[in-house]
């Protein structure tokens, strides 16, 4: 059943498109850009160019419908040929894309189990496991990504946060920092910040025997209530985020922090196939166009390729791609060294000096604690979790919710779709090649009010720009990690809440479903439900 779907979008959308010309076409909305940045390089993947008569077809197949009486040809399958059947239990993100094959199953299995694994610390006889920390914020991928799900935030005290930390920052004081300096160097607009030079760029919360963790994250709620019409009402939590029992001395006092609770991982070989071309197009900084809302690029220097590449991963779009984001993660969250990230103590300072001369768990040869070979197991896993069909496109509810969504202006962030870079006939992975696929994201920064702002720059990203998350799949959020929990912190324990936290550019939309009649906003979230 899962092939003959697959194979059904995938040769219908080529006879939509038709075949590719290898022409290069000049981008014409790049000039909304500055112009070091008209063009970024897609070097994640290799990819034919799109011709101007391609173009015009793919444009054709993603402009917004204004027909919702109806499901839309395809969109049942949200990821395209890569779309999984939908399992009614917690394991609903954890099956491989629908059409990477037999040899592809066979090393998203391996990717697997390295994902899964708990590692410990070193020296230790599972030699090909340890390595672990010292200093760290889980011992496994999959225990921040639950059932490759969202985290979640801690329910109360006796519940230590493990998928929810703090990322850490200092203004630039002008200190030499070659990061820093070279990213401020190539990008445009970049705001110049330091990792605390004691505690580093996040606060891990666990240590090793012997070893003392940097502290603990502590958060405290508080309710505000809202109003809707028909008389219903919210009540949301604000969070306040605060450290106590520092391990390394006292917090500066101009020390930035920045809450962020892992994400789901359903679709990310996707993400990363968008032409970058195809998300400059969208951007609108200085709102040209007087909807209210401007969508600023994510520019990064890339820790793959060491050149100004898109953002596209993180809550503030800070990785340009799936194996640096998860090089880092191996660094920043347990301590693993890579070929990317390759200090075998994590980001340990120099002032922690115990953490700097423990034992690690590097290879005889490479030195390195997961290997090459490991890290492109993971990011070939990370890549190709499959994104599970729609469960009703064509329920009267949710093709009326679908159309509130785009009434309420919803889709100027969140754009339902897009067509995927077509990769050459020599490139390794073929799953995410030229599919037409539904992930209502722009992968572009938001003001999102004083509500979400963390007030800690990252990047390009203000202290109150966020990157607009993907939403395929948030319909099964619960099903795949017990409960709901939404938004950069995961302090939405509902859809609802979720929409109703949003401000700053997406303040008039919000306001539009507090107001709306309750029978529209049910249809809403309705539909949210099912993408």
């Amino acid at each position: 059943m899962r092939r003959s779907i697959s194979t059904l979008a995938g040769l219908t959308l080529i006879g939509l498109l038709g075949t590719v010309s290898t022409a290069p076409a000049a981008d014409p909305d790049a000039a909304r850009l500055p112009p070091r940045h008209a063009t970024l390089p897609d070097l994640q993947g290799a990819y034919l160019p799109r011709s101007k008569s391609e173009r015009a077809r793919i444009a054709s197949v993603t402009a917004p419908t204004r027909d919702f009486t109806a499901p839309e040809r395809f969109e049942e399958n949200p990821a395209g040929a890569a779309t999984v059947r939908v399992r009614p239990t917690a394991d609903a993100f954890s099956d491989p894309s629908g059409n990477i094959g037999l040899e592809g199953r066979m090393r998203f299995n391996l990717g697997n189990g390295l994902f899964t694994r708990a590692w410990v610390s070193a020296p230790s006889s599972t030699i090909a496991s340890d390595g672990l920390g010292p200093l760290y914020n889980a011992r496994g991928c999959q225990q921040c990504h639950l059932k490759d799900g969202r985290g979640h935030p801690p329910v109360d005290e006796s519940d230590p946060p493990v998928a929810l930390f703090l990322r850490l920052s200092i203004p630039h004081d002008g200190t030499d920092d070659p990061a820093s300096t070279a990213a401020a160097t190539e990008i445009e607009d970049w705001l110049a910040t330091r990792p605390d030079p004691v505690y580093g760029g996040q606060l891990q919360n666990f240590a090793l025997a012997g070893h003392t963790a940097e502290g603990q994250m502590t958060i405290d709620y508080t309710d505000v209530p809202v109003a809707l019409s028909g008389g219903e009402s919210v009540t949301l939590r604000a969070p306040s985020y605060a450290i106590a029992d520092p391990g390394y001395g006292p917090m500066r006092d101009d020390l930035m922090i920045s809450p962020r609770i892992a994400p789901q991982m359903i679709g990310l070989g996707l993400l990363e196939s968008i032409p970058a071309a195809e998300i400059l197009a969208r951007a609108d900084p200085d709102d040209r166009d007087g909807d209210g809302i401007s969508g600023r690029a994510s520019i990064v220097m890339s820790d793959e390729f060491h050149t100004p590449m898109l953002g596209r991963f993180g809550h503030k779009a800070g990785k340009a791609t799936v194996k640096e984001q998860s090089a880092a993660a191996f660094a920043g969250d347990m301590g693993l060294s890579t070929p990317i990230f390759p200090d075998s103590t994590g980001e340990c300072s120099p002032a922690q000096e115990a953490c700097r001369a423990a034992p690690d768990g590097g290879d005889r040869d490479t030195g390195l604690e997961v290997s090459g070979d490991a890290l492109d197991l993971v990011s070939f896993y990370a890549s190709n979790l499959g994104v599970p069909a729609r469960r009703a496109p064509g329920d009267p509810e949710v093709l009326r919710g679908k159309q509130v969504f785009y009434e309420t202006g919803c889709t100027a962030c969140h754009t339902p779709k897009y067509v995927t870079a077509r990769a050459t006939p020599e490139a390794e992975d073929q799953a995410q090649s030229f599919q037409l696929i539904w992930p209502y994201t722009d992968l572009l920064l938001h003001d999102m009010g004083e509500g979400l702002a963390d007030n800690r720059p990252e990047g390009r990203a203000t202290g109150r720009e966020w990157r607009t998350p993907p939403l395929w799949g948030i319909g099964l959020t619960a099903q795949v990690t017990g409960r709901e929990s939404y938004l950069h912190d995961g302090r939405a324990r509902s859809l609802l809440e979720a929409v109703l936290w949003h401000g700053g550019e997406a303040q008039a939309a919000r306001d539009r479903v507090v107001e709306m009649e309750p029978d529209d906003r049910a249809a809403l979230l309705r539909f949210l439900e099912d993408i």
